[in-house]
Formats: C-alpha cells, structure tokens, sequence
C-alpha cells in the first residue's frame, strides 16, 4: 500500500482546515465511524463538527482534566455546551499517559512520561493525538480493536493526524500507530 504523509511547514493553528479534510478524506477511504479531537477551548471542535457535518462519522471531543483550570487550559461549561449543541461528544479527564499520581511524585522521569516525550519527538500533536485516544477508549467512548483517526495540534488548532488502533493505558504497548495522515515538518 502507498499513502502520502502531508507535512506542514509551520506547526499551529493555521492547519487546522487541511488537518480536518484530510482526516476526512481517509476516514471516507477506510470507513472509519469515529474521529476523535483534541480540543481545549472548543475552536478545533467547531471546525471538526462543520467539516464531518456531511458524514455519518462521529465526532468525539478530548478536553484535559480540570485540574489544569488554573493554567487556563480547561473547557468552561458555556464552551462545552456550545460544542455539544454542534453535535460533538466531549469527554473531560486526566490526560491517559502522563501528569497523574506518579507524575506528581516522580516528575518527568516515569514510563508514562517517557512515552509522551517520545512521541513529542515526532510532533505535540503526535504526543496529544495517542494520549486521547487512550482516554476516550479508557471511557468507552470507542470500541477495543477498532480503528479511529485521532486529531491534534501543537497549540490553538489541530496539525497532526494519525490513523490509530489504540490500546488501553495499562497494555500501552499493543497501542498501532497504523498512518500518519499528517503531521508539521518540525516539531
């Protein structure tokens, strides 16, 4: 099988657009239901639910936990509101690879951490796009051994896009990175 990779030359929210259709575009190809987004404020989430209005692919919104409130990063209740009236899921919980118990006991220096910085190698988005999916298989909010296209970004909006068969955080090691869709050319 050949496929192509898109790469961006910037990384951030300019992407956003060309991140969702190509998402589409492959999700169309290989049938698949679920399309996950990693989405802070809502931004990405609106824009995923104009895109994939036209399909029957599920749209699924990742949030970091509340416990980031105070850095500003959690979603208000007026912002998830609004995105679930587009039609969206929005699932809200503590990030599925690393900044839980260990974390705060052994900082940077635990598989889960070592793993996000592993992926961070590729992209942020690459990093965020894994760990989401963890957390929405971990909610039950997609099916064990399906395929689904996570999306994610470096900051506000998405740029990385990733075809995944995610595992659940306790046998991380049977996650697949089945396609990177695309991605920025620098991290």
């Amino acid at each position: 099988m050949e496929n192509s990779i898109t790469y961006f030359k910037e990384r951030g929210k300019a992407n956003t657009l060309d991140t969702l259709q190509i998402a589409k575009k492959r999700a169309l190809e290989l049938g698949i239901k679920t399309v996950l987004v990693a989405s802070t404020h809502g931004y990405t989430a609106l824009e995923a639910a104009k895109v994939f209005q036209d399909t029957d692919i599920e749209v699924v919104a990742v949030s970091i936990s509340n416990s980031f409130e105070d850095l500003g990063w959690s979603m208000t209740d007026e912002e998830r509101s609004k995105i679930e009236k587009a039609g969206v899921k929005v699932l809200t919980c503590l990030h599925g690879l690393a900044d839980g118990v260990a974390e705060g006991f052994c900082g940077e220096h635990t598989p889960g951490s070592i793993v996000a910085n592993t992926l961070r190698m590729f992209s942020q988005g690459t990093k965020v796009a894994v760990e989401i999916s963890v957390m929405a298989l971990e909610a039950g909010l997609i099916n064990p051994g399906s395929e689904v296209i996570s999306i994610a970004g470096s900051d506000n909006g998405c740029d990385t896009a990733l075809v995944v068969r995610p595992a659940f955080a306790r046998k991380i090691k049977d996650f697949i990175i089945c396609e990177i869709l695309c991605k920025p050319r620098i991290p």
